[in-house]
């Protein structure tokens, strides 16, 4: 069984800086996987934020979120992480990781991704 664990969320003011890590647990190496950061506020559907193939060698963000969002990952540490700066009160949210096994690239969607961790809340304030 895959466990995928978020941590780093929290409060911070508007334009401030919080790094979310994404840890997998058990025997799980999370070098097999393609992983993503989705995001899901109040009264929204679930939005993807980015992602990286299993090297590390590819990356994708949203529109939302580029320039201000890296996402990195140590596979040695197994896991991954979301830089996450100049942060707005839009981007208040519960932030997901995501985990599937693939060979190449990433998915931008929810159904591309098999293992989903419980969640860290993100509140940034005005």
């Amino acid at each position: 069984q895959v466990q995928l664990v978020e941590s780093g969320g929290g409060l911070v003011q508007a334009g401030g800086s919080l790094r979310l890590s994404c840890a997998a647990s058990g025997r799980t190496f999370i070098g097999n996987y393609a992983m993503g950061w989705f995001r899901q506020a109040p009264g929204k559907e679930r939005e993807f934020v980015a992602a990286i193939s299993r090297s590390g060698g590819v990356t994708g963000n949203a529109d939302s979120v580029k320039g201000r969002f890296t996402i990195s990952r140590d596979n040695a540490k197994n896991t991954v992480y979301l830089q996450m700066n100049s942060l707005k009160p839009e981007d208040t949210a519960t932030y997901y990781c995501a985990g599937v096994v693939r060979l190449v690239g990433f998915g931008y969607r929810e159904n591309d991704y098999s293992y989903w961790g419980q969640g860290t809340q993100v509140t940034v304030s005005s």
